[in-house]
């Protein structure tokens, strides 16, 4: 007789619960170097941190966060630089190894 197992679905927002590994995630997308990617995974961490929070604090409506962190969208890059503020984030730079 066999024992079934079972399955949960894995949901990334459980693995963004500490600033390094948020920030871990964030470099690895943009290492991508897709921006609809990287706008999506930041709107990611602003779910996994409370995105109605964010909006509140950014004093924006929700429906307005969501659809400029969904990826499809073009946000502007002050909104954008602003979300990443409210995260606790900062861009950093290095030089490029060739």
């Amino acid at each position: 007789m066999s024992k079934k197992l079972k399955l949960t679905q894995w949901n990334i927002l459980d693995a963004l619960d500490d600033e390094e590994s948020i920030a871990a995630y964030l470099q690895v997308v943009a290492n991508e170097k897709n921006p609809e990617e990287l706008i999506a995974a930041i709107g990611t961490v602003a779910h996994a941190r409370g995105i109605n929070k964010m909006a509140d604090d950014l004093g924006i409506k929700r429906e307005t966060l969501y659809k400029n962190l969904n990826g499809q969208t073009k946000p502007r890059f002050d909104t954008i630089c602003s979300v990443i503020d409210k995260l606790g984030f900062e861009f950093s730079f290095k030089p490029k190894h060739v």
